[in-house]
């Protein structure tokens, strides 16, 4: 029997708490419910609310129920996979990735059967050019745990080769 993957299922509670109440502080708190609401943090920061009806950069964009419920399910079967991949996963830095991954998908897949939308609000620009759209904190523990599982894989797999290669090294 497998060890349950804690590291990473904490990861990704943490992750999924922080999405939901920093969407509920932006929404409830901040009162941002329309995309001409938006408040300057700094200035090359600012709070904006999106309702995301696609998925990542805009693509696949739920204009019916049938296409919602279709991202549900398919943002749902790669939140089992990643999970799956979590608990067979050895390395701990990888599980933690994995976790916010998971923790991430896991809070779009909320918003989209709550609303029909992924709430979005972070709007990084430097002046008028932003690097990415309007995004959440589910949307970068996703980027940053993909990143990080990149990175370990392309530089990472060269060390482990070596001390595959030679143990005793």
């Amino acid at each position: 029997m497998r060890k349950l993957p804690v590291v990473g299922l904490v990861t990704a509670a943490v992750v999924f708490l922080v999405d939901q109440l920093s969407k509920i502080g932006v929404t409830r708190g901040l009162g941002l419910t329309d995309l001409t609401d938006a408040r300057y943090v700094t200035p090359f920061f600012n709070l904006r609310f999106v309702a995301n009806h696609g998925v990542s950069l805009g693509y696949l964009h739920a204009d019916t129920d049938a296409m919602r419920w279709a991202l549900v399910a398919m943002t749902g079967a790669i939140a089992a996979a990643v999970a799956v991949w979590m608990t067979r996963e050895t390395q701990r830095a990888d599980r933690i990735a994995l976790g916010a991954i998971l923790g991430g998908a896991i809070g779009n897949i909320v918003d989209r059967v709550r609303f029909g939308y992924v709430v979005d609000f972070a709007d990084l620009h430097f002046g008028e050019w932003r690097p990415f759209l309007v995004f959440n904190v589910a949307d970068a523990a996703i980027t940053l745990g993909v990143l990080v599982l990149l990175v370990r894989a392309l530089l990472m797999r060269d060390k482990r080769d070596a001390v595959s290669e030679n143990p005793h090294a």
